[in-house]
């Protein structure tokens, strides 16, 4: 088969290449050692997680395609399946909104992302927890993304309301039956999200280990006609709930091929179940576009003679983790700057250049000094955003509140702090990459300082205290989505890449450059680009900054605890298990509600001048 190989010779690699991203703005891409993909019989591109970034990454190289670029990329590898008599399905887990100024920046939100969005042939995708959040976003799940993927979308344990009827229905079939059109495949799929239960009050999630008690679910995992289980979920690799969904259908069907694709907690990840059993999860914010093949299933496709050949032999999965990037891209679909662009794509890619000006995302409010980076450094590194946090803008904005005499601890989760800030310029696009939600800052007065400061300890250390005391409050929720999945002991198992890090070759030997370096169930050969790793130090749940005390605390008696919106379930308990009487009746906004966006925007635009 003429379009599978091994890894491709490095000289034939990185022959001096000029390519340009799609996007105006975006840098182009940087030669790079390459590992081939391997097709099979049945083959997947899988997104999750990607939270508006349709655009690509502006200041990044690696990441720069845009969604445009996808779809022609999606384009060309149909092709190539069509025509070795392959079958190529697309996947998305969810988690399409929320985290970039594409989406948060206009009114309402997601005004031009769903339309672009919706321009990629999706063949199963389910929903995220963000779209769960706010009832709009809920709305525009039931209103518009659903049914543009009329014949796609699956949603096996979320219900929202119909406000016709006033009554909880499925957002859409809780399965579907899928038949390949060249290899004949018989694929019965699921569509599941973890056991989220901050949703929105039109939405309803079942808990996983209800839903696959249903008669619903047990009569499809007995169908008889079924050659591959496939499971969609916002759902980690590792999580519980796949674990359930596993034993369920493998207590039915003992030799059936499941293939699970993941979400929600950002990484790249390749898990083995059993022999016959695998999940895969691509990453976040279209850094990762995930390819999987599968050879070993039979079918009685238009290819059944090629499809009997393969299925006796033991199944075999592979997968990749592509760098999304054009001579990523371009080298994965046999074409180059001249043959790529299809014309929907290209179409897509100017939707996205048109409305990124009308958004005016370019627009510069700041320049930073400096990089400060999220998981790179300890929090207590000058190069920590949490430390920018915690000693700088927080002290400053919440100095001036009107109890300003009053000491205040002021608590933020980790995962409330998105995106990495990159110095140079600070754009309007940026602000929401960093930090895109809504909910403002709250308080509680005049609390002891001795419980007030013993949160934080009780937040980072002893929040499985508080899930025993209330099961809806798990800790995990306080972490940016890629710190919830522990890394393996391993030295390459850093990801995330340094921006501008690229080195050119040396004596026409490559030097590689830092980014992601997976390791996973299946070996440390995932990703499509050789990199170099890069440290990765993991977050506390949340970080405090002290505002307004002085120089020597100890005769501090109470002192003020504002915090974030988002935190104040876990703020009233942990108060509560130390032996405070508080509620929810003792808390108040802040500064009318402003979210951290506004101020964090408003602090840049006073402190990091452009020369």
């Amino acid at each position: 088969m003429k379009i599978i190989s091994q890894i491709t010779s490095l000289a034939t690699l990185l022959l001096p290449v000029l390519i340009h991203a799609a996007q105006p703005s975006a840098p182009s891409p940087i030669p790079a050692p390459l590992r081939d993909l391997q097709w099979g019989a049945l083959n997947f591109l899988a997104t999750t997680d990607t939270h508006g970034w349709h655009a690509g990454h502006l200041q990044q190289a690696s990441y720069s395609a845009d969604w445009g670029d996808y779809i022609s990329f999606a384009t060309h590898l149909r092709s190539l399946a069509d025509a070795e008599g392959f079958d190529l399905l697309l996947v998305d887990t969810g988690d399409r909104i929320e985290g970039n100024g594409l989406y948060d920046a206009s009114s309402p939100k997601g005004l031009y992302t769903f339309d672009i969005f919706t321009q990629q042939h999706i063949d199963i995708l389910c929903s995220g927890n963000h779209e769960l959040y706010k009832s709009h976003s809920v709305e525009n799940e039931r209103n518009t993304t659903a049914p543009a993927f009329a014949d796609s979308y699956i949603a096996s344990n979320l219900d929202v309301l119909n406000p016709a009827t006033n009554e909880f229905e499925p957002l859409a079939p809780r399965f579907r039956k899928i038949t390949t059109k060249n290899q004949g495949i018989r694929i019965m799929a699921f569509g599941f999200i973890f056991d989220f239960q901050q949703f929105a009050s039109n939405a309803r999630v079942q808990l996983v280990e209800d839903a696959i008690k249903e008669s619903w679910f047990q009569e499809a995992i007995r169908d008889p006609e079924v050659d591959l289980f496939v499971v969609a979920g916002h759902v980690g690799a590792d999580a519980e709930e796949y674990r359930l969904i596993f034993e369920a259908i493998r207590k039915q069907r003992w030799d059936a091929q499941i293939q699970f694709f993941a979400g929600h907690t950002h990484i790249r990840d390749f898990k083995k179940y059993d022999r016959k059993a695998f999940a895969m999860e691509s990453g976040r914010y279209m850094e990762t576009l995930g390819f999987l093949s599968i050879d070993g299933i039979k079918g009685g496709g238009l290819n059944a003679e090629a499809s009997l050949e393969i299925s006796a032999a033991t199944p075999k999965v592979r997968r990749k983790y592509i760098d999304d990037n054009l001579y990523s891209l371009h080298h994965h679909s046999l074409t180059n700057s001249s043959t790529f662009d299809t014309p929907l794509g290209r179409n897509v890619s100017n939707q996205i250049a048109q409305a990124r000006t009308a958004l005016k995302l370019d627009d510069r409010h700041g320049c930073a000094p400096k990089d400060l980076w999220i998981d790179r450094v300890a929090i207590d590194d000058s190069n920590s955003i949490f430390r920018w946090l915690s000693e700088e803008m927080l002290p400053d904005t919440l100095t001036d509140l009107d109890n300003a005499t009053t000491p205040k601890i002021v608590l933020l989760n980790s995962g409330a702090v998105r995106f990495d800030i990159f110095q140079g310029n600070f754009t309007r696009d940026a602000a929401f990459l960093v930090s895109p939600f809504e909910s403002g800052f709250r308080q509680i007065k005049n609390v002891n300082a001795q419980v007030a400061k013993r949160l934080l300890n009780v937040l980072n250390n002893e929040a499985h205290i508080l899930a025993s005391l209330d099961s809806t409050l798990d800790a995990r929720s306080l972490l940016p989505p890629e710190h919830i999945t522990p890394r393996p002991a391993h030295p390459e198992s850093a990801k995330l890449e340094l921006r501008d890090a690229q080195k050119p070759l040396k004596d026409g030997n490559p030097v590689l450059f830092p980014g992601y370096t997976t390791h996973d169930d299946a070996g440390f050969d995932g990703d499509d680009t050789l990199h170099t790793p890069i440290p990765f130090v993991r977050a506390p749940n949340v970080v405090q900054s002290l505002v307004d005390f002085p120089g020597e605390d100890n005769d501090v008696q109470t002192t003020d605890v504002v915090y974030n919106g988002f935190i104040e379930p876990w703020i009233i308990l942990a108060l509560q298990y130390l032996g405070a009487k508080y509620d929810g009746k003792d808390t108040e906004s802040v500064m009318e509600d402003r979210s951290m966006t506004d101020m964090m925007v408003s602090w840049i635009r006073e402190n990091w001048g452009c020369e």
